[in-house]
């Protein structure tokens, strides 16, 4: 495996152009025309335009110009959260308490609720004043860890594929990127030990995320275990981005148990956690997460945050607690759930002829684009037996062939040119319709 390493300001996702403002099937930004009287912050003048807009923007237009467009590029669940957590969020609210700030570490109960919960699922035992720290989102946490941990020069690893928001945060804070290659034939998990010793002396933070978005592969044990050997013998900080927790099927099946890498030994000594209620519980837009483990790191996490962030919502933290508290079969079903959505995408896009990723859990299907276009010149194929077809160029295709959206794997790094990533969040009817527009369109 070669280990990519690029400097983050020269990111292609810097080249790709913000649409203009003012028009209504466009992603709305800032008025250029209108200046600032002082310059940015080098911080301000270095945000990557957000790669979701572009397809967005796409998907906007094509709305526009009369298309039923069935829109799988995005990851907002389609799920409501469970009667009982909707039950407790609306008791909550005529709490006159939860008018007022709350306690700026988390409210206890919600904090112990987390405890409870790691103990229960993972039999980790957290001592939930100092190990634990609400944050509204896993977002909200990953930011803040990367204020605290990068500097402009440090080197952060992380997987290709990757979520965007790693390699954002890199680039707004002048960090150089390690990018690790996950490739098919490993399951898309990288080879840690393919990484010279070097270049892990190097890293100051590896980012791992398993269940992984986009491709939704998961990481045994035994994977964890070596990160965390390294990071001891090479003084990292490991933050595994766990926001997918929960969202595992297939029983014994390989990959299809999910682990908290809090359940290796000696991670407490080099790693945090963090999780999201977003996905387990559908609560994605009620905000509201912790980040879990090595004391030193989230003590200081919360002295940033005490001056850069804000509370969760005290109404929306007592419903945490019950949805944590819970005995997570409302998670175990939204898993079944995703997991019938899974086999209706799959099994479509291979009678189509496309490549699937065989995933145990999360809410994507990962494909690899045909090996030849078909179809008009310039849609898939420019010459015989020439491959032309890559993932942007497919998700364009699909989306004006067949009205049905998707992202090319670029959005997630270089690994994922020759791919394409579709959400299962949509019913299963019109998943059904999905593939077989996308069949008829190749």
């Amino acid at each position: 495996m070669s280990v990519s390493q690029n400097e983050s300001q020269r990111s292609p996702l810097q080249s790709q152009p913000a649409p203009r403002a003012g028009h209504a099937d466009q992603v709305s930004y800032a008025d250029q025309t209108v200046q600032c009287p002082v310059p940015f912050a080098p911080i301000a003048e270095s945000i990557p335009p957000n790669v979701f807009a572009v397809m967005d923007r796409k998907v906007a237009q094509a709305v526009a110009s009369g298309a039923d467009v069935i829109d799988l590029a995005k990851g907002n669940p389609d799920a409501y959260p469970a009667a009982f957590i909707r039950d407790a969020a609306k008791r909550a609210v005529d709490d006159p308490a939860n008018a007022r700030y709350t306690p700026f570490d988390g409210k206890p109960a919600f904090l112990e609720a987390a405890a409870d919960w790691y103990r229960r699922v993972h039999g980790v035992a957290l001592d939930w004043p100092t190990q634990l720290f609400a944050v509204e989102g896993a977002v909200d946490g990953l930011a803040g860890l990367y204020a605290i941990l990068v500097d402009r020069g440090d080197a952060v690893a992380f997987v290709d594929p990757y979520y965007p928001s790693y390699h954002c945060m890199a680039v707004m804070h002048g960090a150089h990127e390690v990018l690790l290659p996950a490739l098919a034939d490993r399951g898309f998990l990288p080879d840690l030990d393919a990484v010279p010793a070097t270049t892990w002396d190097r890293v100051k933070m590896l980012v791992l995320n398993y269940p992984n978005n986009p491709t939704g592969a998961q990481a045994p044990l035994q994977f964890l275990q070596r990160a965390v050997e390294l990071a001891h013998e090479h003084r990292f900080v490991i933050v595994h981005d766990y926001a997918y927790a929960g969202l595992g099927v297939g029983g014994d099946a390989p990959g299809a148990q999910q682990y908290s890498i809090l359940e290796v030994p000696g991670a407490f000594d080099v790693a945090v956690e963090v999780c999201s209620l977003s996905k387990m519980y559908a609560m994605a837009g009620w905000r509201a997460g912790f980040v879990a483990g090595n004391e030193a790191v989230i003590a200081r996490l919360k002295l940033y945050h005490y001056q850069m962030g804000s509370m969760i919502t005290g109404s929306i933290q007592d419903a945490g607690v019950v949805a944590l508290r819970s005995d997570q079969s409302c998670v175990a079903e939204l898993a079944q759930r995703y997991a019938a959505r899974r086999r209706i995408v799959a099994d479509g896009l291979r009678a189509a002829g496309l490549d699937v990723f065989d995933s145990a859990g999360g809410i994507y299907v990962w494909a690899r684009v045909p090996e030849f276009g078909s179809g008009a010149a310039g849609a898939g194929h420019d010459g015989e037996n020439e491959r032309v077809w890559t993932g942007e160029r497919l998700a364009d295709h699909l989306l004006s062939a067949a009205s049905v959206a998707v992202l090319p794997g670029t959005c997630f790094g270089t690994v994922g040119r020759d791919y394409i990533r579709l959400s299962l969040l949509k019913s299963e009817p019109e998943l059904r319709e999905a593939v077989r527009r996308i069949a008829a369109a190749l």
